[in-house]
């Protein structure tokens, strides 16, 4: 299948349909674009230049092998969701291309992030249609996002080849490439509690979440017990983030300063804080994930950045690594999170009546 006929279909030049496919950077001047694109490569069975020439040549030695590679994202239903997944999408996307291999399936499934709902539901057939959809044109899987741990279990004896890309460790049971979330709430709490404050708020998801462990356990090594009023249990959403700082800013006690587990949910809240910004007090707010919308925000949000590109490029190392019998036993690659300090958060010492734009 060439560019061409995705071209077509999508009704855009090739010269865009390559830079796509080539570059996990290059952006769209159509809104959802990009999704087009790739969804439309999918449909058609596109065949990357090298793949499509060994095809040809009836090339299929072990190194030359045409890899069939799908991708299951289980933080949401839809692409809109969450960009920090959706940034390290496009990263898995180019690299599956750059390698010559064939992007068979992308699947959004939350049902396997909510441990409660794969107890009760029937994961087993939801797998198995899964696998039925690829035609047996499976040599991997790339698992985006949490997972839960019985379901990563059957997907190994589905799919065999299985790597995941996360936050939330899967203890060894299959190859990883993780940014510790727990390291990364430390980091963020730690800070906070530089700039003197005390009463330190968490916004996100709470159960079997790493990032809430970190919370916690890094406010027992400064001596501070977690307050229930300070925590809202929320999906992490930018809609999420407004609804969580509301209820903030309405309560009798408003912590000064606030972990926000992921950036696009701390968008929400500084939209929150902009609308009401001649009526309360300006809290700081920290985040984790670093993504490109961070740094357009205003005051620019302070964040702890997770190296997306180097955790999408290493999951499809890995994963073909694998897959060629480059190794057998579990790895873990752990990459490291680093502090971006920029201007949404203060010494409480210094925290006043501000005005928060987006």
């Amino acid at each position: 299948m060439s560019i061409k006929k995705i071209a077509a279909k999508v009704g855009v030049s090739p010269a865009t349909v390559s830079r796509v496919l080539n570059n996990p950077d290059y952006r769209c001047s159509k809104p959802g674009l990009r999704d087009q694109i790739w969804k439309a490569a999918i449909e058609l069975d596109y065949t990357p230049n090298v793949a499509a020439r060994n095809l040809k040549l009836g090339v299929n030695s072990e190194d030359n092998k045409i890899m069939y590679i799908n991708v299951l994202m289980t933080r949401t239903d839809t692409n809109k969701t969450d960009p920090f997944f959706s940034e390290i999408l496009h990263v898995i996307e180019t690299e599956i291309h750059k390698n010559g291999c064939i992007l068979s399936n992308l699947w959004y499934r939350s049902l396997f992030s909510n441990d409660a709902r794969c107890e009760t539901e029937n994961i087993d057939r939801v797998i198995s249609d899964m696998y039925g959809e690829t035609d047996d044109k499976s040599d991997g899987l790339i698992i985006l996002g949490r997972c839960n741990k019985k379901a990563i279990e059957k997907f190994c004896k589905v799919f065999g080849n299985v790597i995941t890309v996360n936050r939330n460790s899967s203890d060894y049971a299959v190859d990883e490439v993780l940014c510790d979330g727990r390291k990364i709430a430390s980091m963020a709490v730690d800070y906070l509690y530089s700039l003197g404050h005390r009463k330190i708020g968490y916004v996100g998801e709470c159960k079997s979440e790493v990032r809430y462990s970190g919370y916690v356990e890094t406010l027992n090594s400064h001596g501070l017990e977690p307050m229930p009023e300070y925590v809202i249990a929320t999906k992490q959403t930018e809609a999420d983030g407004y609804d969580s700082m509301l209820k903030f800013l309405q309560s009798d006690d408003c912590p000064t300063g606030i972990y926000c587990a992921n950036d696009i949910t701390a968008i929400g809240m500084l939209k929150c804080l902009q609308k009401f910004k001649n009526h309360y007090p300006r809290p700081s707010i920290i985040a984790s994930d670093d993504i490109e919308e961070a740094q357009f925000s205003k005051p620019m949000l302070t964040t702890v950045r997770v190296p997306r590109d180097e955790m999408g490029r290493f999951a499809v190392k890995l994963l073909l690594d694998r897959i060629r019998g480059g190794h057998s036993s579990v790895v873990r690659m752990e990459m490291e999170s680093r502090l971006m300090i920029r201007e949404s958060c203060q010494n409480v010492a210094e925290s006043i009546w501000s005005d928060y734009i987006i």
